[in-house]
């Protein structure tokens, strides 16, 4: 199995799976990675540690993983490494699927209390839908309201990608509702990601879409235009970058 070897990782601690991690280590693959997700100084991902592993591998990983207690799999999420807070993360959203509601709202109230150590794009849009969108499904959504104007960078992108899991249920409102908080935002990430969000909802239904795009299109930020319109007739498209929103 890709070089994973299941015995060492069946003991299920923290310090057991690092150990694993460690020899899945490609450090050609690492030093690419670093570049990718801009770990240089100043960049969304500073500091940030790889081990060089492919997610794939980490997904078959995580399988072997299921009786991992959630103290250790929180032990893993604080590590440095960023494939080991990803591998964290799989597993969180594993035990989501399996357990009854009182420990999904345990998994959740952890997710939400280690979001500083959810720090990067892949991290977020990988397991914010299948935890925090999926608890919130038939509950309050104040709380993703909350996030949408945090400081946190991370904790934005989670509050409107957590709204995929709503959008696949056919619920669009709480997805345009956040756009319109996010329309001002300073980052880059949080206007591809409501771009994105956008241009799902019009896979649902395009007058919504279009509603969003006639109101806001003249002071939207320009990437976050660009996601939204992609799937749009080229001359369509064409209209709405060029201001046309009529």
């Amino acid at each position: 199995m890709l070089g994973i070897n299941s015995t060492s990782v069946m003991e299920g601690t923290a310090a057991a799976i690092r150990k694993e991690l460690e020899t899945l280590a490609d450090p050609e693959a690492a030093l690419f990675a670093q570049r990718f997700f801009k770990t240089g100084a100043g960049e969304y991902g500073e500091g940030d540690l790889f081990r060089g592993i492919r997610v794939p591998v980490l997904r078959k990983l995580s399988i072997f993983l299921d009786h991992t207690s959630l103290p250790e799999v929180i032990q893993i999420l604080l590590s440095d490494y960023h494939e080991d807070r990803l591998l964290a993360l799989l597993l969180l959203m594993r035990r989501f699927k399996q357990v009854k509601e009182q420990e999904q709202e345990h998994i959740y109230n952890l997710y939400l209390a280690h979001t500083h150590r959810i720090n990067n794009w892949d991290l977020v849009d990988i397991s914010a839908p299948h935890i925090v969108g999926r608890f919130l499904q038939n509950r309050d959504r104040s709380p993703l309201y909350r996030l949408a104007v945090s400081e946190s960078l991370w904790e934005r992108r989670i509050a409107i990608i957590s709204t995929v899991h709503f959008i696949r249920q056919g619920e669009l409102a709480d997805t345009i509702a956040l756009s319109e908080i996010l329309l001002q935002d300073k980052e880059e990430l949080i206007h591809k990601a409501t771009g994105w969000m956008l241009r799902e909802v019009g896979k649902r239904d395009m007058a919504m879409l279009e509603s969003f795009l006639l109101k806001h299109c003249l002071r939207m930020p320009r990437v976050m235009l660009r996601y939204a319109i992609e799937r749009f007739p080229q001359e369509r498209r064409q209209q709405y970058l060029k201001g046309q929103c009529t």
